[in-house]
């Protein structure tokens, strides 16, 4: 049409994801997503919705861009399922090295702002949060742990990945972080044999 602005969807969600996850959902407001996204508030709210609306599509963008990434790191648990732990959380590990993303995990700072959440947009978070548990558990069955050590692994990889995200929100270096991990992956190895 003559006379509107043109825009690309996807690098506006991108910057409003970026923003979110730079600031958290309460510190950011519309004019802060305007000045992100470069749209004036009419063209954020026809666009992308109201503010609760946006933030779940950026949470899903982002849920959807990392869960594929661990998708594919954990695809080869059922050979190598070691090796398929260590993919795991070298998506993690690079995402917190790159220098043009954000600090941390936009699941994991959702789902500690809970309280100030609505309620949708916080059931989005715990939903989140909780496919990563799920998808570990899988990958673990099917690296041959038993259910209930698979759900205990889980649950520990599960929570060490998050805390890798707070962590480096709080300073600690990469070594730091990779020498956690290395631990992490002490463990599973000694389970992994021992299951055998």
């Amino acid at each position: 049409m003559a006379g509107k602005k043109q825009f690309d969807i996807d690098t506006a969600l991108d910057a409003a994801m970026i923003q979110f996850w730079r600031a958290g959902y309460a510190d950011t407001s519309v004019d802060d997503l305007s000045r992100a996204t470069g749209l004036n508030r009419s063209s954020i709210y026809s666009s992308l919705g109201d503010k609760d609306t946006l933030f779940v599509r950026c949470l899903e963008r982002y849920a959807t861009r990392y869960g594929d990434k661990y998708d594919a790191a954990l695809s080869c648990a059922a050979d190598r399922p070691l090796a398929a732990a260590r993919a795991f959380f070298d998506i993690t590990l690079e995402r917190i090295a790159d220098p043009a993303l954000p600090d941390g995990c936009l699941v994991a700072q959702t789902v500690m702002a809970t309280p100030v959440l609505s309620t949708s947009v916080a059931a989005r978070a715990r939903e989140a949060i909780g496919l990563q548990h799920t998808r570990l558990r899988a990958a673990l069955k099917a690296g041959r742990l038993h259910d209930e050590a698979a759900e205990s692994f889980a649950t520990h990889l599960a929570a060490v990945n998050q805390s890798l995200a707070v962590m480096s929100r709080a300073g600690t270096s990469t070594e730091q972080l990779r020498a956690i991990v290395d631990v992490t992956l002490d463990a599973l190895a000694q389970t992994l044999t021992a299951s055998d």
